[in-house]
């Protein structure tokens, strides 16, 4: 009997030992967290929460997004690195690459709760790498006082524009010779960049630039340059500063630009407002490029499955829309689209609504590759230097030669 009494204490202090093991465990686990500059306020309650939640500490960082790959590229070896970070999109292929990141388990309901474009960028080969935290993308920005409201069309635009220069000022104006601005009226009419492998990913090998659509895009949009509608010094690397300077003179009643520019606009005084692209002449929507950024697990996290679980966590409807309201970066949930802070705002409407209709920028190693014979060939054309189909069927040629180098380099 004694003995049975021994041994029930030694199970009890057993027990006792093992749960403040585990609570002390639990007490002293930590998540650290590279959040954007000046954005580690949007998710404070969040985390506060959170911690209280999972009596977890989250240790929070803040760094430019765009660099955090390059410096977990060190610090995750060194185990110094953080267990979730935030990341643009277009840096994602070179990331899962190079073994950098987990990827995530999320349920169809978790998925479904984004928008379908938002979460393909961040999803390569089926596998989804990030949970989307923000997005901007290209709108239409007008004049008020010199358009009352944004037209529909783009060709609306174009005789829009033409009755502008009699009055020595101009309509619409748009960098169309670089890929980036011309890309939403190229998509809608049929052209790509890269096409889809049939497995969830892309084919770099099958690019799309120099497609019936592309070269048809492309005419169009020359009617622009080659009928005078818009003045030369925009062609260009300097050409966005020529716009924005026309249109705070108020020279111009509309550009394409994205959210970057509504801060500068109106500290010119300008009276403006912001709507979704034009539709173009065969009835599609002008499509855009989609720039996300989203919430990544590095690989080198010692617990991914909390780490996911934190990421889960601050994307929730009330957080995400108590993020929004801190730091006006425009959310990609679904159920913030309809939501009366985002609808009522004219601009964050436009863009919300803008980028469910975009693209997600390829996010592919050999986009890199793009840019450049890409751009090169769009100014050729619409200076008039080179037909588009010929500009457009060398760049296609040397971005398959440029990606090729690439690809025998990394062998």
């Amino acid at each position: 009997m004694k003995t049975k009494k021994i041994t029930a204490l030694i199970l009890v202090a057993l027990a006792t030992g093992l749960c403040s093991g585990f609570a002390a465990a639990a007490s002293n686990q930590q998540l650290t967290v590279w959040e954007d500059i000046k954005k580690s306020d949007g998710i404070k309650q969040a985390i506060g929460d959170f911690e209280k939640q999972y009596n977890v500490k989250v240790n929070v960082l803040e760094m430019p997004y765009a660099q955090q790959i390059e410096k977990l590229r060190l610090d995750g070896p060194a185990g110094i690195g953080p267990d979730v970070m935030v990341i643009p999109n277009d840096q994602l292929g070179a990331a899962v690459v190079q073994g950098l990141l987990s990827p995530m388990k999320l349920a169809p309901a978790q998925i479904e709760a984004f928008t379908p474009p938002s979460i393909r960028a961040f999803t390569i080969d089926n596998a989804v790498y990030g949970v989307p935290k923000a997005v901007e993308t290209l709108v239409l920005i007008y004049n008020k006082d010199m358009l009352a409201q944004p037209l529909a069309h783009l060709n609306d635009y174009y005789d829009f524009s033409k009755k502008m220069r009699a009055e020595n000022k101009y309509g619409l104006l748009a960098k169309f010779d670089q890929i980036y601005y011309s890309w939403g009226v190229i998509a809608s009419m049929g052209g790509y960049i890269f096409a889809q492998d049939g497995k969830g990913g892309l084919n770099p090998l099958d690019i799309g630039l120099n497609a019936p659509g592309s070269v048809q895009a492309v005419s169009d949009l020359k009617k622009f340059y080659a009928d005078g509608l818009f003045p030369a010094g925009i062609i260009g690397d300097s050409g966005l500063n020529a716009i924005d300077s026309l249109f705070t003179e108020k020279k111009a009643a509309a550009v394409i630009n994205g959210p970057w520019a509504f801060q500068p606009y109106a500290d010119a005084g300008i009276n403006y407002g912001v709507a979704p692209l034009p539709k173009l002449a065969n009835g599609q929507p002008m499509n855009s490029f989609l720039g996300v950024k989203g919430y990544v697990v590095s690989t080198w996290s010692k617990d991914k499955a909390l780490s996911q679980k934190f990421i889960e966590f601050i994307n929730q409807p009330d957080y995400v829309k108590t993020r929004y309201q801190v730091t006006k970066e425009i959310p990609p949930l679904v159920a913030m689209i309809n939501d009366p802070q985002i609808k009522n705002d004219e601009r964050a409407s436009a863009v919300a609504v803008q980028a469910s209709l975009a693209t997600a920028m390829p996010g592919i190693p050999e986009m890199q590759e793009v840019w450049g014979p890409a751009n090169a060939a769009l100014e050729l054309s619409m200076t008039g230097k080179q037909a588009p189909k010929a500009a457009l069927d060398n760049a296609v040629k040397q971005i398959k030669m440029q990606i090729e180098a690439m690809q025998a380099s990394n062998q």
